[in-house]
């Protein structure tokens, strides 16, 4: 009985730091700002991906999946646009990867190098992923809303490099993914030592 009652409980405490980090998640996107001078208005960075990160870390691949597609649930339910589904496929796609990629690697590399490097190669991972999945499946999605043109015009605005849909994803998509990126590893080392003792197990 006692162990079935303390299987219980850990159940119930992961399902409190799963819940506790989704919904900071999903606040954290309400945070958002552009960067004009890479990214069209529609693509804005925020650090929502730090709370996928430490869960994560802390508990394990496969949580940092669930958070990411909780704190995606959410944005869904509560922030549902006339692309509604769209952005968040692509935020879950990326966060996800980039979430499984470094945890896995921190792993092996337990030190305050390796955790640099892990947040190194789960960006490197993420961008890479992020420019093929919004050349097959987010952008293509988006252009079913509007047209691709105007898509292609919006990014034109930024930089005459882009003049199509390859390109966008090379002087757009690319460094959007590697700066964004770059500030939530940036934050996440900051905090990660203060508050990752809350969510270990």
């Amino acid at each position: 009985m006692n162990r079935v009652n303390s299987s219980s409980v850990l159940r119930a405490r992961e399902m409190t730091k799963i819940g506790m980090l989704s919904v900071i998640a999903f606040i954290l996107m309400y945070f958002q700002f552009p960067i004009a001078f890479v990214a069209p208005s529609f693509m804005q960075i925020d650090i929502s991906d730090l709370p996928v990160l430490i869960g994560a870390f802390t508990m394990g691949p496969v949580y940092g999946i669930i958070i990411a597609a909780l704190k995606n649930i959410l944005a869904l339910i509560f922030k549902g646009t006339i692309t509604a589904g769209v952005g968040e496929l692509s935020n879950f796609i990326v966060s996800s990867t980039f979430a499984v990629v470094a945890s896995v690697f921190y792993r092996r590399h337990r030190t305050y190098k390796g955790a640099m490097l892990s947040l190194v190669v789960g960006v490197i991972a993420m961008t890479t992923l992020a420019m093929f999945s919004n050349y097959f499946v987010v952008f293509p999605l988006y252009g079913k809303v509007m047209p691709m043109e105007a898509i292609i015009e919006m990014g034109r605005a930024i930089t005459p490099r882009i003049d199509g849909l390859f390109s966008m994803m090379i002087f757009s998509v690319l460094p959007f993914n590697l700066i964004k990126g770059f500030i939530t590893s940036a934050v996440m080392m900051l905090v990660y030592k203060k508050i990752s003792p809350i969510f270990k197990n």
